[in-house]
């Protein structure tokens, strides 16, 4: 499998021989406003610009898998240029009703055990925040754990902190990789999705695992940086394992 980070969550997964984009936000650096209730209310996002133009990364996707339909995760440019005929998974049927009356016309629900082209697809739960209020404000999450005989298995933990939830994921798949959203984003109300105390959880809870932290400095609310995470691991003695790549920095298992 090659795995790259285009910005944000995005990611281009080539995995037995198929491509997947997952949550495409495909903005130019500084076309929405900072999100409500969140640092750095000056800023427009996203923070930074695509690593890559979209014709690169739209060449040859063969699905699109959006985890939850936050705008850092499916926004109005991916809404617009990706092709309405597209092969589309969605979390339920609320994202899918939603995805699919904006034109999109091959929409599936993703089930613990979807198969696409010969890849099994499982959707797994998420906690987008800690407190019931938030989780609340926040709605329903989800990951995506890829299976298929010729590769390693891939877990793609999606909008979640670390919860009991995710130990259960890990338990039940075992996963030979694991992304995870790390950039410790920061609501009014609490954190929305890991940062480096729950990065390190997973770490515990897959020792042999292959970790990539992405999610990070690319909208106004992240406060975990990539330099802090790398210094961390090291500290921590686990910098062999947890990966913090740069925008369009890609690695192959």
């Amino acid at each position: 499998m090659d795995i790259k980070l285009i910005r944000n969550a995005t990611l281009v997964i080539e995995y037995a021989n198929k491509k997947f984009l997952v949550d495409p936000m495909l903005a130019e650096r500084g076309t929405y406003p900072a999100l409500p209730e969140t640092i750095r209310q000056d800023t427009f996002n996203p923070l930074v610009s695509l690593p890559t133009t979209l014709d690169t990364i739209l060449n040859g996707v063969d699905a699109v898998i959006v985890t939850h339909l936050h705008r850092d995760h499916f926004d109005d440019i991916a809404k617009n240029v990706l092709p309405k005929d597209i092969k589309m998974f969605v979390q339920n049927e609320a994202d899918a009703k939603e995805v699919e009356n904006i034109g999109f016309r091959n929409v599936e629900v993703l089930q613990q055990n979807t198969v696409f082209e010969g890849i099994q697809l499982v959707k797994t739960k998420g906690e987008h925040g800690r407190s019931e209020e938030l989780l609340k404000l926040m709605g329903e999450v989800s990951g995506v754990v890829f299976k298929h005989p010729s590769e390693k298995t891939l877990y793609v933990a999606g909008d979640t902190v670390w919860y009991d939830g995710v130990q259960e994921e890990v338990d039940t798949h075992k996963p030979d990789i694991i992304v995870v959203n790390g950039g410790d984003n920061l609501w009014s109300l609490g954190p929305l999705i890991m940062g480096k105390e729950d990065i390190y959880e997973v770490y515990k809870a897959a020792p042999n695992a292959k970790i990539i932290s992405v999610h990070m400095e690319a909208v106004n609310h992240w406060i975990l940086s990539r330099e802090e995470l790398k210094s961390f691991s090291k500290e921590k003695g686990i910098s062999a394992n947890i990966f913090v790549p740069d925008d369009g920095e890609s690695y192959t298992f």
